[in-house]
Formats: structure tokens, C-alpha cells, sequence
């Protein structure tokens, strides 16, 4: 990858702004590309523009509702410990999501 960030500097094709960005990217393992089904590449293609669109600042991002069952004494202890450090429940179940989604496991 620095090669090809070099040779793209001496060509003047890379700006220095665009190089330092820090606009996450998602990665794939090799074990996780190997274990694809590469005859339809429409989930991969779909999940990649759905992390784009999450994480574009500009991006107009609609919500949706969802419903799903939790066991009573893990979502009471969820809400106590969320109201504990000051962030509603939701908002710390979301932000839950985007870390996972943002890690290279």
C-alpha cells in the first residue's frame, strides 16, 4: 500500500488532505474474503454502500424501528448501568452497533 501511495504522490495523483483523512474504512480478513460465495457479490456490494452511507457526515439517515426480546434482568441491568454513566439506553445500544460494525474482526 505505501508503494502505491508513493507512486501516486511522484504522479501528483494523491492530494496530502485526502491522504490524512480519517474516514474509517471497513476491512475484510483474508479467512473472511476466502469464505465468501463470489458468484453474488450483491451482499457485499450492498453492506459496503450501507457503512459508507453510516458513516458519511452528510448522509441523510433515516431510522427504523425495530423489535426485538431481551431478557427482562439483562435490559434492566442494561438501563441501570446506561443511566449510571448519563446515556439513555438506546443511544448506548446504538452506539454499541457502530463499534462493532467499525472493528476488523
Amino acid at each position: 500500500m505505501k508503494k502505491l501511495k508513493e507512486k501516486l504522490r511522484k504522479k501528483g495523483s494523491v492530494n496530502k488532505k485526502a491522504e490524512h483523512s480519517k474516514r474509517p474504512i471497513q476491512l475484510a480478513s483474508k479467512s473472511q474474503l476466502l469464505d465468501q460465495d463470489l458468484d453474488d457479490v450483491t451482499p457485499i456490494v450492498q453492506f459496503l454502500e450501507d457503512f459508507r452511507a453510516m458513516t458519511d457526515p452528510r448522509a441523510q439517515q433515516k431510522s427504523k424501528l425495530i423489535s426485538m426480546k431481551i431478557p427482562e434482568p439483562m435490559l434492566a441491568a442494561f438501563k441501570y448501568k446506561s443511566a449510571r454513566s448519563k446515556t439513555p439506553y438506546q443511544t448506548k445500544i446504538k452506539q454499541l452497533m457502530a463499534e462493532w460494525l467499525m472493528s476488523s474482526d
